[in-house]
């Protein structure tokens, strides 16, 4: 018994980490995480500030 109320828990955890991963990739900009998430949008490559051309 013990074993399946910890394995919900597990489980429950690991469910709300992926769905807070999905909506803040799908509602921020492209780093999770990074304070020019909403500001950057597609012009920086990464998050450190710097603008640079995509890849893409």
């Amino acid at each position: 018994m013990e074993d399946i109320i910890i394995i919900l828990i597990l489980l429950c955890i690991t469910g709300s980490i992926i769905f807070y991963l999905y909506r803040a990739k799908k509602n921020s900009g492209t780093c999770i995480g990074c304070p020019y998430s909403k500001q950057c949008k597609k012009n920086y490559s990464s998050c450190n500030g710097k603008k640079t051309k995509n890849k893409k």
